[in-house]
Parts: structure tokens; sequence; C-alpha cells
């Protein structure tokens, strides 16, 4: 039987595993701080059971897409004025989590509902998030609300697998967007 880096059966997070995986949560929380502080217009992050969900607000991006097989890169809509990055991490130890459906709510100041829409996943170069391009009417603040669906997918580990059985949601208040 395999064994851990500290002797335990099965290949359980222990020792060295559970080292490696914080410091990964940590270079993480290091790359989203950036984000949200430096390149966002705003940003934040709470925890909500087994989650550290957080977001970063900037201007809308171009990306690539695929189109009948081939890579092909999108500039934005012209409707298109902000781009909502969500990041979704482990609260155990800071890891983002893959493979999740996500889903945010825009609400404007007078309480009217902009939008709710699917954040899918977006590779990035140093930031994975789940994230899409908006049409927000106008600079202001806007009440975020974001959901994340149990995931359906196993969990390794008989000590640590018993994660993220619970759909988690989270408001943030206060979220500033620029749009021009």
């Amino acid at each position: 039987m395999r064994q851990s880096d500290d002797g335990r059966p099965g290949g359980e997070p222990g020792g060295d595993t559970l080292r490696m995986a914080r410091e990964q949560g940590q270079a993480l929380e290091h790359a989203l701080r950036y984000m949200t502080e430096r390149e966002a217009d705003d940003g934040g992050e709470k925890r909500v059971g087994d989650f550290l969900i957080g977001y970063a607000v900037a201007a809308a991006e171009g990306m690539y897409e695929l189109r009948d097989g081939r890579l092909e890169w999108e500039e934005p809509d012209e409707e298109e004025n902000a781009h909502l990055a969500v990041s979704v991490r482990d609260a155990a130890d800071g890891r983002f989590i893959p493979a999740l459906s996500v889903h945010a709510t825009l609400i404007d100041a007078q309480g009217t509902e902009v939008g709710t829409s699917r954040q899918p996943y977006l590779w990035h170069p140093w930031l994975h998030h789940y994230g899409r391009n908006w049409c927000v009417p106008g600079d202001g603040e806007y009440t975020l609300r974001v959901r994340v669906e149990a995931p359906n997918f196993p969990r390794h580990d008989r000590t640590n697998g018993r994660r993220f059985q619970e759909d988690a949601e989270v408001e943030f208040t206060g979220v500033r967007i620029r749009t021009g």
C-alpha cells in the first residue's frame, strides 16, 4: 500500500503533503491580493463554510475563444464594460477549487437586478478564476451575490475529503464598478 510522506497509508495529506497544499494556497492568496489591490478596481473575499469566495472587478477584457476547433482572439462586445472575476478557494488550505458551477448576480444601488449569469472557469496565466465580461449600466456601487453549487467531483483522502458538501452563497455590498 502506498504511504504518505509521514507514513500514513493511502497517501493521505499530512506532513509534507499538507505543507505543500498550504504553500499552494499561500501562493494563490498572494496572486489574488495582487489582482484585487493593484489591477482591479475593487475586490474582496469572505469565508462561507468550506469555501473562501472572492471577487475582483475591472475593465472588460479580450480573451481567446474556441471556434471550430481553433482558438480565436475576441475583443469584448461594444456593450461589455466590466469583467467580473470570482475566486473560489478551499478555506482549509487556500487552494483554488476547480470544476465548480458558479453564478453571480449584480444589483444596482436602487435594488434593481442588473443580471444573473453563470461564471465559467477561465484559464488565466497566474490566477485561475470563474469569470466573464458584463454589460453594466454605469459607474457606481453595486451588490454582488455569488452562489457556488456543491461540486459533484470525487474527493480523495479519507481524512480531509469530506469538504464542499453544501452550496454556498455570499453577498458583497459596496462593490465599486467603473465602466469607462
